[in-house]
């Protein structure tokens, strides 16, 4: 089973919903993603969706749309953000992460 199953599996079982907050990697500065994860993490997310920045996100509202464009600027790429998932993930093993869109309970 999965990170995100078994964290949906659980919170079921307790009539809880999820927390799933969102951020883009790279947004507000690329120094700072795996801190920001480990702070949301740490806060009480039960998941994590760390956005994938792209230069047309016209689905996004302009917030979204806007902190893409800063990640862009900051040159932040899929495998720069393959190597902040990687960092997490050394220091949190639990807490589950998705990309984009990809939150979904069994």
């Amino acid at each position: 089973m999965s990170r995100i199953q078994t964290v949906f599996k659980t919170l079921r079982a307790q009539g809880r919903k999820a927390l799933i907050p969102f951020v883009t990697a790279g947004d507000p500065s690329p120094d700072h993603v795996v801190e920001l994860l480990c702070a949301i993490a740490d806060s009480g997310a039960d998941v994590i969706e760390l956005g994938v920045p792209f230069s047309d996100p016209m689905a996004d509202g302009p917030v979204i749309q806007r902190s893409s464009e800063r990640a862009l600027a900051h040159g932040v790429s899929t495998l720069k953000i393959l190597e902040y998932v990687a960092q997490f993930r050394t220091r949190n093993q639990h807490t589950p992460h998705c990309a984009d869109g990809l939150c979904q309970p069994d």
